[in-house]
C-alpha cells in the first residue's frame, strides 16, 4: 500500500502481466477509491485499455456504474507485445509528466508547462512520488468530473488520503522534483479545486474541513532553514468581521478566490567557542503574498475586480528548540524603533506689486503646510522561556493602531483618501504592487542566539518554528461597509547538527 488505505498504483503498474494474458476485453482495472464500505456502492477505478488497431495502450479513471462513465483518459503509449512488462520505464516517466499535466491544466493557468526530469532511476522515492501525483488527479478529477452518486463519499475518503502524514512526507519529494515555478502552479491548481468545493458545500449549509487547510513544508540546507506554506483563503479562520456575512456576492467570490504563499528563510551558524557553543540564526528572508486562484478576466466578471482582496496584517513566529536539557540561555536583538511620526510645517508668504496706477496694488497671500508620516510596519523580538518570538505588526498610518485588532470607522471606509484606499499602486503603498510584503535580512538582520552546553557537540537537535498570519480586508475601491480579519497557525520541525 501507498499509504494506509490509497492502493500503490505504481506497483501495479509495474508488475501487469505480459499482454497476451490479458482477458480478451483487452482492459485490466483496479479499484481505486470505493463511495462506501458496501461493496455493492458504486466505485472508481483505474482501467487500462488496449487499442486493437495499433500497439498502444491509455489509462482511465472509470466512475463504474452499470454503464461505467469515463472521468478522464490518459494520452496513448507504446507498448511492446512479447516483453514479459508491458509498461515500460519510458511509458511510465510519460504517464507521470501526463498526470502531473492534467493536474496543473485544472488551475487557472491555461499555458504549456514545460516539464522535464532526469531518468527515473535517479528520482529519490519515485514510487510515492508517483502515487501522490495520481492520489491529486483524482481528488481534482472527482470534484470536478464525477457524477453525484459517487463524488460526495468519494471526496471524504480522498480528502483524508491527502492529509495523512504519507501524503505530507511524499509531497516533499514531489515539490523538490517539480521545481519552485510548477510548485506554485501546482498549489494553486490544488486550492482552486478546494476552494470550488467548498463554496458549493456552503451554499448547501454544510460544514467542510478542508483536506489540507495548510500545506506547509520545512527544509534545512546549507546553512539555511527554509519554511514554505500555501493556504486557500476560504480555508483560514475568521477572526473577527464587521458582520455574520458578507452579503455581497461580487465582493466574497474576490475575497475566496485567493490563496495566502508564504517563505520564510532564515540563515543559521554553529559556532564553537571555548566553553560553550553559538548557535546564531539570523532572518534571510520572509515573504507573505495573497494571490488570486483564478484569472483577472474571471475575477473582473463575477467578483469585485482584482483589487479587492486580502492583505497581510500581522507576522507572528515562535521559534523553539524541542529538547532544552542542553540549552543555556536565548538572546535576542532589539526590537525596531517606534512608529516614525515626522511633523513638518512650512509657510509661504506671496507678494506683488503692480505700479503705475491711481491706487497703490498690494497682494499678499500666505500658505502653512503639515505633514505626517508613521511606520507603517512595526518589528518586535521578545522571549518566552527558551522560545524566541518574532512579530511584524502592520499599523494604521492615520491614528497608528493596529490593523489585525482594530476596525476603521465609517468614515474612514468611504474616505477616498484612507490609507488603505488604492492600496497596491499608491507611491507610499505598506505592500508589494501585487499586494504583498517582505522582510528581508538588511531590516532584520541581527536575529537570535542561543547558547548551548557542549554536551550536544555531535548531536541533531530539533527546532520548532510555529508560525501565525494574520490577514486583513479593508475596501480598496470596492463600496462597502464589509471588513474581516482571518489567520492561519503552521508548524515545521527543522533539524540542526551541532558540529
Amino acid at each position: 500500500m501507498a499509504s494506509s488505505g490509497f492502493p500503490d498504483i505504481f506497483s501495479w503498474i509495474q508488475n501487469l502481466p505480459p499482454i497476451s494474458q490479458w482477458p480478451k476485453a483487452s482492459n485490466l482495472s483496479i479499484t481505486i477509491c470505493s463511495s462506501s464500505s458496501s461493496s455493492s456502492q458504486p466505485s472508481l477505478k483505474l482501467s487500462i485499455s488496449k487499442n486493437q488497431q495499433t500497439p498502444t495502450l491509455s489509462f482511465s479513471i472509470v466512475a463504474d456504474f452499470n454503464l461505467p462513465v469515463s472521468l478522464w483518459t490518459s494520452k496513448q503509449f507504446k507498448f511492446s507485445a512479447n516483453s514479459t512488462k508491458p509498461i515500460s520505464q519510458e511509458t511510465i516517466s510519460c504517464l507521470l509528466v501526463n498526470v502531473i499535466e492534467d493536474v496543473l491544466h485544472y488551475g487557472s493557468n491555461k499555458t504549456n508547462f514545460l516539464i522535464k526530469f532526469l531518468k527515473l532511476d535517479s528520482i529519490a522515492n519515485l514510487k510515492v512520488v508517483f502515487n501522490l501525483s495520481f492520489l491529486t488527479l483524482l481528488f481534482l478529477v472527482c470534484i470536478y468530473e464525477a457524477p453525484a452518486g459517487i463524488r460526495s463519499g468519494c471526496l471524504n475518503t480522498l480528502k483524508n488520503h491527502l492529509a495523512d502524514c504519507w501524503s505530507r512526507q511524499a509531497s516533499k519529494s514531489l515539490i523538490k522534483l517539480l521545481g519552485s515555478n510548477l510548485e506554485e502552479e501546482w498549489m494553486r491548481s490544488i486550492n482552486l479545486a478546494i476552494t470550488n468545493w467548498t463554496v458549493e458545500l456552503q451554499a448547501t449549509q454544510r460544514i467542510l474541513k478542508t483536506p489540507s487547510p495548510l500545506f506547509s513544508y520545512a527544509l534545512p540546507t546549507f546553512g539555511l532553514w527554509k519554511v514554505q506554506l500555501y493556504c486557500p483563503i476560504i480555508a483560514m479562520d475568521i477572526e473577527k468581521s464587521s458582520s455574520s456575512s458578507c452579503g455581497d456576492e461580487r465582493l466574497q467570490f474576490s475575497l475566496n478566490y485567493h490563496q495566502v504563499e508564504g517563505v520564510l528563510q532564515f540563515n543559521y551558524k554553529v559556532i564553537v567557542q571555548q566553553i560553550w557553543i553559538d548557535v546564531m540564526l539570523n532572518i534571510d528572508n520572509i515573504r507573505c503574498d495573497v494571490v488570486r486562484l483564478v484569472n483577472e478576466t474571471l475575477m473582473n466578471e463575477r467578483g469585485a475586480g482584482v483589487a479587492e482582496k486580502h492583505f497581510p496584517s500581522r507576522i507572528s513566529l515562535q521559534i523553539t528548540p524541542t529538547r532544552q536539557t542542553n540549552v543555556m540561555s536565548v538572546s535576542v536583538s532589539k526590537s525596531s524603533e517606534n512608529p516614525i511620526r515626522e511633523i513638518g510645517k512650512e509657510m509661504g508668504i506671496e507678494g506683488s506689486f503692480e505700479p503705475p496706477n491711481p491706487y497703490l496694488a498690494l497682494k499678499v497671500s500666505a500658505g502653512e503646510t503639515i505633514t505626517m508620516s508613521l511606520k507603517p510596519w512595526k518589528f518586535e523580538e521578545s522571549v518566552y522561556g527558551y522560545s524566541a518570538n518574532l512579530n511584524w505588526f502592520l499599523h494604521d498610518s492615520v491614528d497608528g493602531r493596529e490593523v489585525f485588532s482594530s476596525k476603521p470607522s465609517k468614515f474612514q471606509l468611504i474616505n477616498p483618501k484612507a490609507w488603505f484606499k488604492d492600496r497596491y499602486s499608491s507611491a507610499y503603498r505598506p505592500f508589494t504592487r501585487q499586494g504583498g510584503i517582505i522582510f528581508a535580512g538588511d531590516e532584520y538582520g541581527e536575529g537570535v542566539l542561543w547558547k548551548v552546553d557542549k554536551a550536544a557537540m555531535g548531536k541533531t537537535m530539533e527546532w520548532e518554528i510555529r508560525g501565525w498570519i494574520w490577514l486583513t480586508y479593508w475596501p480598496n475601491k470596492h463600496r462597502t461597509f464589509y471588513t474581516e480579519t482571518r489567520r492561519l497557525e503552521f508548524r515545521e520541525i527543522l533539524n540542526l547538527t551541532i558540529a
